[in-house]
């Protein structure tokens, strides 16, 4: 049996998977009981296989699934077994963190394309989540959206009932035999079960699309009607920042502002296929703040996307490229960085417009527009109002692969800004590129090609990005390889790309075992070595950097990970440069007497250690040490994170982070500090509240952020928002005390999703 049931290629999973969809002549009530009719005649998938820790031999704890249809419903009735003393539970807030609950899950993939799918997520307490499958097995949760479920709990097993309004996803009618591909999947952390109905082989995450089975309607759905609906928010806010001098950081006057918001959101569906998202006067107050790092790099850091609008079909537009040459980085569009105080603001934007989704079975398009307001940052400098447009076109070809093109432009708008206010910024940058995704029917081999070019007032040449990748992933071995080149004058002004004028290598390798004695994997289902490592040249052919290393992991049957590493870099300093990044630090003492390493090379050697816990347990943690040379000096660095799991009412979390640095005099030696507690509150289903504390010693910044959350209604939210940021440490000579404020602000906000 092994492996063949979820790898044989001559059969594939949908012809021996397939689940008869059937329409309910009575209304479905929903209760978690399955009494109606339509449950006791509707097919039923089962005998669910394991992908995770094995994946030959049928899961222990099995579910039964049912599904069925009226004309506003699709639904699926599963029963799964499982003690009730066994659940897992992170909190009753919704859209948890992925593998931190019990879940039973529901994969769709209306378009058959088996590159994107809708995906429907319940835990044994009835909390929902939902997200977007795209490139074939990625996960976006930050999609919203209308469903309903309820679930009923027993001693051996529980049942969910789930309505996902047809409103909610979308797909054609086709007119002859409809058929859509799904798979329905569990994940047990006690038991450490991860199961599909149709198998899916445990090299690979339950959620690829490459191994789903077959829901054939015995009659058509019914065809998609009009779809609009309307979130407008209101907003009131209070403020106070506390601005001091860059130089001597003396106080400049206190200021207070009160504004109040209001705007809309609205989601059109254009075709049964095809939405159309509007946005005007967005407010993101509600949006948790970055989880703060030590930056030791010399490049900029990328902090992921957390703006609902931005984060939805975020793959149509944030994937061209690699991950440090993104052409188009959402981030770029209504942040900023505010050069007389260092810290990250918000820039308002006027309105914007988002078209996305597909324009038939092979074709998907995205077109995204959004104009921002000018900003005044004192002092006569200033932000431009700026334009901001993005475009792309991707064809499905052989069995799961695509070819795209994306084209970028940011228009900057001076209007009445003199020369001098405008000197730093640039008319406009455009870029335009081509990209080809190869993904193998079996997800086994994956391939990236693309060529990017970008264009700017000063025409500069070299100004084009190409990069190819080539993957194989195999139960036993993993083995990735890339090449790429960024021009010296490339440039993605709406992009990430933080280092141009470079060639760059990429050469992960790893190799993976299981024992085969059955005492032995008691204790360890797998282990093995492995290698990570790049390099980094000039457009010459002149080695700037380097960066390798071998490890040695092992993993439990439970979950836990334990690894050892040894690795070696090169660093070619091109200009002078303080490892200790201590110019991060409002403190002038701390940075103007600072030494800054010569140009020349520099080679680094670590040892580490790390592990990571398994998730089944109410109390987990991870942690990595890091100890050796480092530039011409030594440097140790922790970082930890343990957390108590209240279930099913909150999760306690403290990070803890500490670097040290020993550079030889006159160079800078620093002891730098992160903590950040954490606490994760629910009261019901429908009232959250959360507040992170972040102690940051090489920024001299204390954060706290804290919010309540009621969710009154599907999708309608009232939020109150208390953000506030303080020094760390006295600096005594500028008579700066710990905990003198810097800003603070107190939001109150509200949401409604109004269906016409």
């Amino acid at each position: 049996m092994s492996n063949l049931l979820a790898q044989d290629n001559k059969i594939s999973n949908e012809e021996k998977y397939s689940i008869h969809i059937k329409k309910s002549a009575v209304p479905i009530k929903l209760d978690g009981l399955l009494e109606e009719e339509i449950w006791k005649t509707a097919d039923i998938a089962k005998d669910f296989f394991l992908n995770r820790p094995y994946d030959s031999s049928f899961a222990q704890l099995q579910t039964e699934v049912r599904v069925a249809f009226d004309n506003n419903f699709l639904y699926v009735g599963a029963i799964c077994y499982q003690p009730r003393s066994t659940y897992t539970i992170a909190s009753l807030k919704r859209d948890f963190e992925p593998g931190t609950s019990d879940v039973f899950v529901v994969n769709i993939d209306t378009f058959k394309d088996r590159l994107n799918a809708f995906q429907f997520v319940t835990n044994p307490y009835g909390v929902q989540r939902e997200g977007l499958i795209f490139n074939g097995g990625e996960i976006s949760n930050y999609w919203d959206n209308k469903w309903y479920s309820q679930v009923r709990n027993y001693n051996d097993y529980w049942v969910v009932e789930m309505a996902i309004p047809f409103k909610t996803i979308r797909y054609k009618v086709a007119e002859d035999q409809n058929t859509w591909r799904v798979n329905f999947t569990r994940n047990v952390l006690k038991r450490n079960e991860q199961s599909s109905w149709s198998p899916v082989p445990r090299n690979f995450p339950p959620s690829n699309l490459a191994f789903t089975g077959l829901m054939i309607w015995d009659e058509s759905p019914p065809k998609p009607g009009a779809n609009v609906s309307l979130i407008p928010y209101v907003s009131l806010a209070a403020q106070k920042d506390f601005p001091r001098n860059e130089e001597d950081l003396k106080p400049l006057g206190t200021t207070s502002d009160y504004p109040k918001g209001i705007g809309l959101d609205a989601k059109v569906a254009v075709t049964p296929s095809l939405n159309l998202d509007l946005t005007v006067n967005p407010d993101f107050s509600q949006v948790e703040v970055d989880k703060q790092v030590t930056n030791l790099s010399r490049f900029e850091l990328f902090f992921p996307e957390r703006r609902q609008f931005f984060l939805e079909n975020n793959d149509l537009f944030g994937t061209f490229g690699f991950p440090d040459t993104r052409p188009f980085f959402s981030r770029r569009i209504g942040i900023t960085r505010n050069p007389n105080t260092g810290l990250n603001q918000q820039v308002p934007i006027l309105a914007g417009a988002r078209l996305s989704g597909k324009l038939n079975d092979k074709w998907r398009i995205g077109l995204m527009n959004m104009q921002t307001r000018k900003v005044n940052f004192g002092n006569d400098a200033y932000l431009p109002a700026a334009n901001y447009s993005v475009a792309t076109l991707q064809r499905k070809i052989f069995t799961r692969s695509t070819i795209g093109g994306i084209f970028t432009n940011k228009e900057n708008l001076f209007g009445n800004l003199s020369e001098q206010q405008t000197q730093n910024y640039r008319k406009y940058n455009r870029v335009g590129g081509l990209e080809f995704n190869y993904y193998s029917k079996d997800s086994r081999f994956e391939v990236e090609t693309y060529y990017h070019q970008s264009f700017s007032p000063d025409g500069k040449k070299d100004a084009g990005s190409a990069a190819h990748f080539m993957g194989y992933k195999h139960p036993n071995i993993e083995l990735n390889f890339g090449v790429q080149r960024i021009g010296e004058n490339y440039r993605a002004d709406i992009g990430f790309v933080p280092r141009t004028g470079i060639w760059q290598l990429y050469r992960p390798a790893t190799f993976i075992l299981n024992p085969k004695s059955a005492s032995i994997a008691k204790y360890i289902n797998a282990y093995g070595i492995g290698t990570e490592g790049s390099d980094v040249f000039d457009l010459k052919g002149k080695r700037l950097d380097s960066e390798s290393n071998i490890f040695i992991f092992a993993n439990s049957p439970a979950g836990d990970e334990a690894y050892i590493a040894y690795s070696w870099s090169f660093t070619h300093l091109f200009a002078s440069f303080d490892p200790t990044n201590a110019s991060d630090n409002p403190n002038p003492d701390t940075y103007k007497n600072v030494v800054e390493l010569p140009v020349g090379d520099y080679r680094s050697r670590f040892f580490n250690i790390g592990y990571e816990s398994s998730q089944r347990n109410s109390l987990t943690g991870t942690f990595d040490f890091s100890t050796g040379k480092y530039f011409n000096g030594k440097a140790s660095i922790w970082e930890s994170s343990i957390a108590y799991r209240f279930q099913p009412y909150g999760i306690f979390t403290l990070d803890c982070n500490y670097t040290k640095i020993n550079l030889p005099a006159p160079y800078n030696s620093v002891q730098y500090w992160l903590l950040g507690p954490r606490a994760e509150l629910t009261v019901s289903k429908s009232l959250f509240f959360s507040t992170f504390f972040q102690y940051n010693t090489q920024t001299n910044n204390i954060n706290i952020n804290s919010r309540l959350q009621w969710r009154f209604r599907p999708v309608s939210d009232v939020f109150l928002v208390y953000t506030d940021n303080y020094f760390a440490e006295n600096i005594t000579s500028y008579y700066v005390n710990a905990w003198a404020p810097k800003n603070r602000a107190l939001i109150l906000k509200m949401t409604y999703w109004l269906n016409i």
